[in-house]
């Protein structure tokens, strides 16, 4: 073969290999940010986009008749109901530009009300609710829970985060992360709230030691209490408690490494495969992410360079992202949480491309615990 011939072929062969990169992109693109109207850490990253000025530091809404804390010490009054004998179960949600989408406030009530109706806590106990939002969408909110906490068979106390003051806390954290999770081609300051739970242990005050992150488009099938019980199954090693994917988006994403590595497991099926995670119900040990010296190697730029060039990884969700990628290197560092936690129901990529192996992805069996209607697929009624 000549010179000329050799050269041509290589050039043949790296356009291949770039239409290919392409396509994967294109469709990972068009599944989460075209077709999908869900709006929570793994939705379109230039939707919340905010100045950088931080206009509140996580003001309470005193809603509960039986629990009364002062307004601004919402985040550093643990220690002191611990004191008292009682105990706080913390939960997160993202509710941002609701005043945009009278969809996320549809949701958030499906998941509220279902939360309530399931919910049971010890008279000692307390489940305190964090929002993470901006001042139109607060307002909404606090309308909301009005409505539905009335009927509340337990104490509650809700706390409103700005989501400015968290971005300017999270943005040189993740600043380095942001090109290779992240929609834009380039880094977004707006970016930095999608990765809110790979750096809320460096965020939120010490005496919150675990917090339980979740997505809006969820329906609770069972008490919540329940799903706390499940850091007591973490091994020493565990950081984060979380779902697998049940679509095979990840063997999409890594197929250029799958290719070069034709005996890996990454991005196959359970039970013996790599599938990667979804991160709309998250169980984050803050107090074991504090201390773990590897998950905070991770989070350096130069670690996140050397896996992402390893894995030939780019990836479009922010968080669920980089922990399906470092998973795939470091499992020791999750717990993975039955099917039944996070029984997705959204079927896009049935119909693009992976119909021969989808069912491998999707089936769930047991109990189903929580239902989350990603990619706008709606919740089956009672």
């Amino acid at each position: 073969m000549s010179n000329l011939q050799l050269m041509l072929r290589i050039s043949s062969m790296r356009s291949y290999q770039g239409a290919l990169l392409l396509a994967a992109a294109l469709a990972v693109f068009t599944f989460y940010y075209l077709g999908s109207g869900k709006e929570n850490f793994s939705s379109t990253t230039r939707r919340i986009k905010e100045n950088r000025a931080a206009q509140s530091t996580s003001p309470e809404l005193d809603l509960s008749s039986e629990l009364k804390l002062s307004e601004g010490k919402s985040l550093e009054s643990r220690g002191a109901l611990e004191t008292r004998g009682v105990l706080d179960y913390h939960v997160l949600m993202m509710f941002t530009k609701v005043h945009r989408s009278p969809g996320l406030r549809d949701r958030f009530q499906v998941a509220l009300r279902s939360l309530l109706r399931y919910g049971k806590f010890e008279s000692n106990e307390v489940l305190s609710l964090h929002l993470v939002s901006d001042p139109p969408s607060r307002e909404i909110g606090k309308a909301v829970l009005r409505g539905l906490l009335q009927g509340a068979s337990f104490k509650y106390k809700v706390i409103f985060h700005d989501v400015n003051a968290l971005t300017e806390k999270l943005f040189p954290i993740v600043e380095a992360m942001q090109k290779h999770f992240s929609a834009g081609t380039g880094t977004y300051y707006s970016d930095s709230i999608f990765f809110l739970s790979v750096a809320l242990h460096r965020i939120l005050p010490k005496e919150i030691s675990r917090i339980i992150q979740l997505d809006l488009d969820l329906k609770f099938k069972t008490n919540i209490r329940e799903l706390f019980e499940e850091f007591d199954n973490f091994v020493h090693s565990s950081v984060i408690g979380i779902g697998q994917e049940m679509q095979p988006v990840y063997r999409h994403t890594f197929w250029q490494y799958r290719r070069e590595n034709p005996n890996s497991k990454v991005g196959d099926p359970p039970p013996d495969g790599i599938p990667g995670f979804n991160s709309g119900v998250m169980l984050l040990n803050l107090e074991a992410m504090r201390q773990s010296k590897l998950y905070n190697q991770l989070l350096e730029p130069n670690a996140v360079r050397q896996l992402t060039e390893k894995y030939h990884f780019k990836g479009h969700l922010g968080d669920q992202d980089f922990f399906s990628m470092i998973g795939m290197e470091h499992p020791e560092l999750f717990y993975v949480l039955d099917c039944g936690w996070n029984r997705q129901l959204c079927t896009w990529w049935k119909d693009h491309g992976y119909s021969d192996v989808f069912d491998l992805y999707y089936k769930c069996e047991g109990h189903i615990k929580i239902i989350h209607g990603n990619c706008n697929t709606p919740i089956p009624e009672e």
